[in-house]
């Protein structure tokens, strides 16, 4: 079975289920169905015969047939999956196991790809709906003592104008172009007043920390928007929002990237999450920034569940592509059918238990009063 594992959280409240719960769901169906699809379209290209495409999992609420297919959504909201036939025996001619082991890797990989693929068009999506952004300019705050940013000589009330060549119009692009170069130096350009009056232009290369002290930022600067009280309305055609939309996918993978080397090298570790901590933060985004900017939550989230499902684990597609990786490598000898089968039971297993821990820690949080975002 061709699984995409995700939760749902509970709500204490209308105002909850209507700001979190509901959002949410919304997402998680989405996604899992997108992912879904990529190996539903996939299979029946290849003549692979699929059994059932679920919603949730059973026990079965509703479902029907058609083509040989049974369609279902179940009382388990907890993702969605596709069975084919034959997932790891060979015995049947339309059987997943039955085909060569190309188009195995295809059909195994088109789920992710499907999510990699999405974000491009809800990142566009998103940037042609307006929104209200900062109109800039960028200034440095503060500079912390021992920082790269002050050994680099950057002082408090210098304007960023640059950040390697590329303008900088607010907070938002100063953070991400200074994340999505750690470990580099980053060319600062800002512009400084000088004393008597009129300002000269100071540029400088500064140093971005994989790993800087607590409460510093990569560079040891603190940024702030001169004017923040004001915002403009900002929104673009779809001929530059699509080219856009790749962008910031491209750049959320290297985000990502970065946060884990970060972790590596001493820094501070990624957040964790699961379905009620997920929830909980959709809520909050949806409150404080409105519904539009659930397409960039949305646009994450399917990055994030692209990379999960990639991984090699097993039970998720990338443990079944690893499988079919290793055969070929043992010249066209299976593991047998019994033998993997066992393993992506113990790796469900797993899988289960680690959301049941992460979603204790999810509700410890959330009954603290505390934010995933602090």
């Amino acid at each position: 079975m061709l699984n995409c594992p995700v939760g749902l959280g509970v709500s204490g409240d209308t105002v909850t289920v209507i700001y979190s719960v509901l959002p949410f769901l919304g997402v998680l169906i989405f996604l899992i169905v997108m992912h879904e699809l990529g190996h539903f379209i996939t299979a029946k290209i290849f003549g692979i015969k699929v059994l059932e495409a679920g919603i949730g999992y059973p026990p079965r609420a509703w479902g029907f047939n058609w083509r040989g297919t049974l369609y279902s959504i179940n009382w388990l909201p907890l993702g969605g999956f596709v069975r084919l036939l034959g997932e790891e025996d060979p015995g049947d001619p339309q059987s997943l196991a039955a085909q060569a082991a190309w188009k195995r890797l295809i059909v195994l990989g088109a789920g992710s790809f499907m999510n990699f693929v999405l974000p491009i068009i809800l990142f566009a999506a998103a940037f042609m709906i307006p929104r209200q952004v900062s109109p800039g300019p960028t200034i440095i705050d503060a500079v912390e003592p021992g920082s790269p940013a002050a050994a680099a000589g950057l002082q408090a009330g210098d304007r960023i104008i640059q950040l390697n060549g590329e303008n900088v119009k607010n907070i938002a692009e100063a953070g991400r172009l200074i994340r999505l170069n750690m470990g580099e130096d980053i060319d600062f350009k800002v512009q400084r007043q000088v004393f008597g009056g009129g300002s000269e232009v100071v540029e400088a290369p500064v140093a971005a920390r994989w790993a800087p002290p607590s409460g510093q930022g990569p560079t040891g600067i603190r940024i702030g928007n001169l004017y923040p009280q004001f915002t403009e309305s900002e929104s673009f055609p779809i001929w530059e929002a699509i080219p856009k939309g790749w962008t910031a996918t491209w750049d959320s993978l290297i985000l990502a990237r970065n946060q884990m080397i970060s972790f590596f090298k001493g820094g501070a570790g990624p957040d964790v999450a699961g379905p009620v901590g997920i929830a909980q933060a959709t809520g909050e985004v949806v409150k404080q920034s409105g519904w539009q900017t659930l397409l960039d939550l949305a646009a994450l989230l399917s990055i994030n569940l692209a990379i999960i499902n990639i991984l090699p684990l097993p039970m998720l597609d990338g443990g079944r592509i690893a499988f079919v990786l290793l055969e070929v490598a043992r010249g066209g000898r299976r593991i047998a059918p019994e033998k993997e089968a066992l393993v992506h039971l113990i790796g469900l297993a797993l899988i289960i238990t680690m959301a049941v821990v992460i979603t204790y820690f999810d509700i410890i949080r959330i009954i603290g009063g505390r934010s995933l975002f602090e």
